[in-house]
């Protein structure tokens, strides 16, 4: 038997900080919103546990990344081994703020569960998802949703953004880690739960509510993030926002023509994706 999946990215339309934890995690409020954008993951049967990349960055520490972790998580809970080969082409930029390393863990959480008919539950696999990463139940079922908690909390939203949507990388590494010990917890200035079954959407007026908390000390630090963003807007986005704690800025523009036309000014060395919403 051979799977074939897409692991999706996904951005963060609004992201607050809203309370750090005692167990070092932080709270948050966010709307996760799936991309057309996708790894892609092959999976079938074997005589032992194969992970295979196209990334050479993934192949340097097998052990440590997250597919790894799902596989090992999966035979902890069925007390067996599940032995399987992995192959994963990666188009979804690392350390970006779209969640593909989390994407690629419910992806093969999924595949696991299909391959070796072991009869977990949706529920179940999200609850083994946020043992892994904070990100990474969303994916196990990646329609628009509300995150609370550390963003394992979900609530599936009536929500469709509208627009051509660029998504802009200019290829930084910004470290999870220390972007939460930077920032600053608050009360969440806007309410995200407020856009459910908002059928359209004023950017113009969701620019000056919907915030991103890592923006102001990831801005700091990183200052050519900061740049892509102002770039967005000069180039008539209606709306743009960092994801996720970086390095990744969408924008969302009311045109393909205008869509297109800005990404003709970007340095060719940036990773760039369009999609019509």
């Amino acid at each position: 038997m051979k799977l074939i999946i897409n692991s999706p990215a996904k951005i963060n339309f609004g992201l607050f900080i809203t309370q750090r934890r005692e167990d070092g995690f932080h709270n948050i409020e966010t709307i996760f919103y799936p991309l057309q954008l996708c790894d892609e993951i092959v999976m079938r049967e074997c005589d032992h546990l194969l992970i295979e990349t196209d990334n050479p960055d993934l192949n340097i520490d097998i052990e440590n990344n997250l597919i790894f972790k799902a596989v090992k998580l999966m035979e902890s809970k069925t007390g067996r081994p599940l032995n399987c080969r992995i192959n994963l082409e990666k188009r979804i930029p690392m350390g970006a703020g779209l969640g593909g390393g989390s994407s690629n863990a419910a992806s093969v959480l999924l595949g696991l569960n299909d391959l070796f008919d072991l009869k977990f539950s949706k529920d179940d696999l999200r609850g083994f998802g946020a043992e892994l990463g904070s990100d990474v139940p969303f994916f196990i079922h990646p329609v628009p949703s509300f995150g609370a908690g550390r963003g394992e909390i979900l609530t599936p939203l009536d929500f469709a953004l509208e627009g051509v949507m660029v998504v802009v990388n200019p290829g930084i590494h910004v470290a999870t880690g220390p972007a939460y010990k930077n920032c600053k917890p608050g009360k969440a200035p806007f309410n995200l739960l407020e856009l459910n079954e908002q059928k359209s959407f004023d950017y113009n007026k969701l620019r000056y509510v919907i915030k991103n908390s890592f923006e102001e000390t990831v801005f700091i630090d990183h200052p050519e993030i900061g740049k892509v963003k102002e770039r967005f807007f000069k180039a008539g986005a209606e709306f743009a926002l960092m994801s996720g704690s970086g390095s990744t800025v969408f924008g969302i523009f009311d045109s393909t023509k205008k869509a297109e036309e800005f990404t003709k000014t970007l340095p060719q060395n940036y990773f760039v994706h369009i999609e019509e919403l």
